[in-house]
């Protein structure tokens, strides 16, 4: 039996009661408030005060990482800025020079919170014309992953790890894709088969350094920001171990069956391949990422059915899957 060790959510009013009782961690104007502008993974907060001030803070779901993965999760994001030019978000240290906070209220048990610089820009919609911002999406990609290749990690180190077996393993941490909504029999045999084909390719495909290692893992498009025709890319929450091809799958994400993802498909590798060369491999098993992400989102559709981005998808997601699933399946049958 697959389980999941996802913890309770806590009520949208109770977040917010906490990120305002933790602004005075920050050195901010005596009148900065937060409003609740995003809740997925975490809770998402813009903070406001008089004279223009914003910045963003994040408020940490519970159990999902320690202080120690955090503070690695800012230590690559400080390093690609620094190494690389990448523009990542800025971590702002609190009043006692530590970028991870902690706090808890008499409603919720204390959690991690961090601050963030605010960055201009637009989220990009899925009917956008995307071809450009995914070309420069690829090209960030092979600059991180190039990045990630090299660089001499803090020790310890800790992330989580993106892969079939945090996917579809006995613990999986996003819990089971058979329990997603709209899951019926028909759609689980058709994944279940493509699981199996999926797994297979992938042990095969292997985790050698050049396919295997840091990676952002959550490029999607609510990840982000489109400023003057710039493509940054934020919120590296997810940052772990995984295929380095794995970064394109989580690119398309909610949108893996939108009629311009062929396009998109090509517009990333010709970016990333103008700073990394990829091998036929790298680029066939692609198909094995989109599909892994998209059982990945099926199961996030079920643990994290409290969100908007849950309650969206969960009409369609499970048949889309499995169609995905068949078309997978007649690319690449069972041996």
């Amino acid at each position: 039996m697959v389980t999941s060790s996802i913890p309770s959510e806590a009520h949208p009013d109770d977040l917010a009661a906490l990120a305002r009782a933790a602004l005075h961690r920050w050195n901010l104007p005596s009148d900065a408030d937060a409003r609740l502008i995003n809740l997925s993974e975490n809770a998402t907060f813009l903070v406001t005060a008089a004279g223009g001030h914003r910045s963003i803070l994040r408020v940490h779901r519970a159990g999902y990482h320690t202080p120690l993965a955090i503070s690695c999760e800012l230590s690559w994001m400080k390093a690609l800025q620094a190494e690389t030019g990448i523009e990542t978000p800025v971590p702002v240290a609190g009043i006692d020079g530590a970028l991870v906070q902690q706090l808890g209220t008499p409603d919720i048990a204390p959690r991690q919170l961090v601050m963030f610089e605010f960055l201009d820009g637009v989220e990009p919609d899925p009917d956008d014309d995307l071809a450009a911002p995914f070309h420069q999406l690829g090209g960030l990609a092979a600059r991180a992953h190039l990045h990630a290749i090299g660089w001499q990690r803090p020790d310890p180190f800790a992330r989580l790890e993106w892969n079939d077996e945090t996917v579809f393993g006995p613990a999986p941490i996003w819990g089971d894709w058979r329990v997603g909504p709209g899951v019926t029999g028909a759609e689980m045999a058709v994944l279940e088969r493509a699981e199996t084909v999926l797994r297979s390719r992938l042990a095969a495909y292997g985790k050698g350094p050049e396919r295997y290692g840091l990676i952002h893992a959550d490029m999607r498009l609510a990840n982000l920001l489109i400023d003057g025709g710039n493509t940054r890319l934020i919120d590296f929450d997810d940052c772990g171990s995984g295929w380095f091809m794995y970064d394109f799958a989580a690119g398309i994400s909610f949108m893996e069956d939108h009629q311009q993802v062929p396009a998109l498909r090509e517009a990333w590798l010709d970016g990333y391949q103008r700073v990394r060369r990829l091998s036929p491999a790298d680029i066939v098993e692609i198909d094995s990422f989109v599909l892994m992400r998209r059982m990945a989102l099926l199961a996030w559709a079920g643990s994290h059915a409290h969100t908007d981005q849950a309650r969206a998808v969960a009409p369609h997601y499970a048949s889309g899957s499995a169609a995905l699933a068949e078309a997978y399946l007649g690319r690449f049958p069972a041996c």
